[in-house]
């Protein structure tokens, strides 16, 4: 399974928001931290805000956070709210399938099934699982933790 940028820039901002919990951070401050495009976050942002897993606050003195506590925040729900979609094969897509062995072949069941277990797992941690060095976290990025 590959998961894309979209939603490596998702975690990323989440795990950032999470060790910048006493204050609002900034679509820039997050892009400047992990080195990635600012372009590409504007648009991860917004979703997550949708989806309920940041508040963002509008105006000169606005920002993100977290919408909810780090442990309340499973990754198999952020996985699935930022893919575009699952279709592992071609046969998972009925729009476009052409496939010849379509209806006589279990590898759509397998794939599924392998699919369902590894969203599972995900869903067996959170956000707070993934801040379990936090000082270490925090100065790979530039940041200076007072206590977590």
């Amino acid at each position: 399974m590959h998961l894309t940028f979209y939603t490596d820039y998702a975690l990323r901002t989440l795990i950032y928001l999470a060790l910048n919990d006493d204050r609002l951070s900034t679509v820039e401050e997050v892009a400047q931290a992990f080195k990635i495009s600012r372009s590409h976050l504007t648009k991860v942002a917004p979703r997550l805000s949708e989806c309920g897993f940041i508040e963002s606050v509008r105006g000169r003195a606005g920002g993100l956070r977290l919408a909810k506590a780090p442990s309340e925040i499973r990754v198999g729900d952020v996985v699935r709210a930022t893919e575009e979609d699952f279709k592992i094969v071609e046969c998972f897509s009925p729009d476009t399938n052409t496939c010849r062995i379509m209806g006589v072949c279990n590898l759509k069941g397998m794939l599924t099934e392998a699919l369902a277990a590894w969203l599972e797992v995900l869903d067996k941690y959170t956000l707070a699982d993934l801040l379990q060095q936090p000082q270490s976290l925090a100065k790979r990025l530039g940041l200076e933790l007072e206590s977590v």
